[in-house]
């Protein structure tokens, strides 16, 4: 799931959540699926802080820009 938005990681936790509540399912396919979730929710939790240091640091050069207004 690399270089994958974080929406179509969402999208595929909730697959993921899915197929793990299939009561069929065997216990080494839901560690496999467990696994795996964990590893697409730390990837989209990446895509967030990444999005909020460029949030900040936008914010950070807006408000220099607004400092020299004065």
């Amino acid at each position: 799931m690399k270089n994958k938005t974080f929406e179509e990681k969402l999208a595929y936790s909730k697959e993921l959540l899915e197929k793990l509540m299939d009561p069929e399912i065997t216990l080494e396919e839901s560690v496999k699926l467990y696994e795996e979730g964990l590893k697409n929710i730390k990837e989209a939790q990446k895509l967030i802080e990444e999005a909020k240091t460029k949030i900040t640091v936008i914010d950070q050069k807006n408000q220099h820009l607004s400092e020299d207004d004065f």
